[in-house]
């Protein structure tokens, strides 16, 4: 009995030392383990994301979006700033050998930790749960059989002519590269979803502009070109990279902000919205983000259909291509393998298994439903 009552003052004595950072991390280790425990559950999952958080995000979106920036910028800076500032504190007072030195080092230890179990705990209740219930595929009712490579092909040739088409329409420069505004395309990004909603009800959300990222240069070396973040309902683009891509980024953090979980899902949702939005910047870009899916499938599947169809592409869309592959070979360091190391990781931790790959498994996606129009369109 005394040792039992001895264990009890024990864990007393240690929650007491910093009562509100423990609290946090017993009710956000409660949040997880709830998580992991229900997720396998996917019509419940499907009544969570349905009845709980999309509202949430919905309702999270407009009240931030009356901030000119990035609250999610903001919050994540002051939390790094707040977390160093903090530790510098306590390890200022560990050398000055003011109070227990277990006790401090405990604090120390302690804060960093709450907060990072905290943010994933949140991000567990407003995002992971989007992983487990119906995913977009399902409630859009679209088709998912396997394609043949005759047909990716086909699909392929059709984006091919679509990129071509639509370069005429968007800016350029003394190069011939695309000069798109990203202020301009960012400032007409609240409507760019009103005509993929009337196809695909279960895409309408709130109508708010996209946030550009203030430091965008450091999300291009994490190899980021955006992010939807949960916790302010805010759908995120850097506006650092080159622009001729930029506008399906921002449809395809758009899809996040709206439901859609999955990455492949999410590109094939940033393909549909643009070519559907009629905005010239829109449409060009999903042209050559649907391309890029489909011709890297073909061209393991098919090299020389591929290279014909390479072939075909107008010099100004080959202009953009280079320019994109140019500016992101210069972040290919460390820093950018370990930020794709750790997103994917993050990524298997919601049962995602294929990972950074799954990228590309929007092509049966693309090929199912734009088969029709690629077969009239290239018997003309």
């Amino acid at each position: 009995m005394k040792t039992t009552e001895k264990k009890k003052s024990g864990l007393a004595a240690i929650f007491f030392l910093c009562p509100g950072r423990n609290s946090i991390l017993l009710l956000s280790t409660f949040a997880v383990l709830l998580h992991l425990a229900l997720r396998g559950n996917g019509a419940l999952m499907e009544r969570l994301s349905a009845r709980y958080v999309r509202p949430a995000h919905r309702a999270l979106a407009l009240l931030s979006s009356r901030l000119p920036f990035s609250l999610a910028e903001a919050l994540i800076v002051l939390a790094v700033v707040s977390t160093l500032c903090y530790i510098v504190l306590c390890l200022v007072r560990l050398i000055k050998g003011t109070g227990s030195r277990g006790a401090l080092l405990y604090r120390l230890l302690a804060a960093p930790l709450a907060l990072v179990l905290a943010v994933y705990a949140l991000f567990c209740l407003l995002w992971g749960i989007f992983f487990y219930g119906d995913d977009f595929v399902e409630r859009a009712g679209l088709e998912t059989a396997p394609v043949s490579t005759a047909q990716l092909r086909e699909v392929t040739a059709y984006f091919a002519a679509l990129a071509n088409e639509y370069c005429d329409d968007v800016p350029r420069d003394a190069a011939g590269v695309c000069a798109s505004d990203r202020a301009a395309v960012l400032s007409r990004s609240a409507g760019v979803y009103d005509n993929v909603e009337k196809l695909f009800p279960v895409l309408e959300g709130p109508d708010v502009p996209v946030k550009g990222i203030f430091f965008s240069r450091f999300l291009s070396y994490l190899d980021f070109t955006g992010f939807f973040f949960p916790i302010t309902g805010e759908a995120n683009v850097n506006t650092d990279f080159p622009p001729s891509l930029f506008a399906s980024t921002v449809t395809h953090e758009i899809s996040h902000q709206r439901g859609v979980a999955k990455e492949q899902e999410a590109n094939f949702v940033a393909v549909l919205a643009g070519l559907e939005s009629g905005d010239a910047d829109y449409c060009y870009s999903a042209a050559l983000l649907g391309y890029t899916h489909l011709g890297n499938a073909l061209a393991a599947a098919d090299r020389e259909a591929w290279l014909e169809i390479y072939g075909s592409l107008d010099s100004r869309v080959l202009a953009d291509f280079a320019a994109n592959r140019d500016y992101w070979q210069q972040f290919e360091t460390v820093v950018q393998t370990v930020s794709n190391t750790v997103y994917e990781g993050f990524l298997h931790s919601y049962d995602q298994h294929l990972g950074l790959k799954s990228y590309g498994a929007c092509v049966d996606l693309l090929v199912n439903y734009y088969y029709a129009a690629a077969s009239a369109a290239n018997q003309d």
